[in-house]
């Protein structure tokens, strides 16, 4: 019986599963991060094409033009800032909390024009960003942990 209690006891180090934690979470966050990095990234050298392309996209929404015309400038800059940041391990918490709102956003606008199809991939990014702000007590490989946690 002490045997199996030892077994137990030496095959749960709660060091490793807190370690595997931090490796997970620095997956999780450099994934999210290359995602929106990348996509702001692409957009800013063609930023006014892009503003053209979703101005003419929302044209048959309900929104005004004057809504959507400064999003569109803004959408690019606010995926890459979030990108870098997150990339870096840098403000990760209002990172996570910025992106979670672009996501909202693109949610609600893709509902808006109907665009279901686009709806599965901005869902799954905004639970990236929702399961890593509830764990990010694992952000340990960051510069927030650096800077921030002596």
């Amino acid at each position: 019986m002490y045997k199996i209690k030892a077994l137990i006891i030496q095959n749960f180090d709660l060091s490793k599963q807190n370690e595997m934690n931090t490796t997970s979470f620095l997956l999780l966050r450099l994934a999210i991060g290359a995602s929106m990095f990348g996509h702001g990234l692409v957009r800013l050298p063609k930023l006014s094409g892009f503003s053209q392309w979703m101005v003419g996209t929302f044209e048959k929404s309900m929104l005004p033009k004057a809504m959507v015309t400064p999003f569109s400038y803004l959408l690019p800059i606010a995926e890459f800032t979030i990108g870098i940041l997150l990339l870096s391990g840098l403000f990760t918490k209002p990172a996570l909390i910025g992106g979670g709102l672009v996501m909202i956003i693109l949610i609600l606008g893709s509902c808006l024009i109907e665009n279901w199809e686009i709806l599965p991939s901005q869902l799954i990014h905004a639970a990236f960003f929702a399961v890593l702000l509830q764990f990010a007590a694992s952000n340990t490989y960051s510069l927030d942990n650096l800077f921030f946690n002596k």
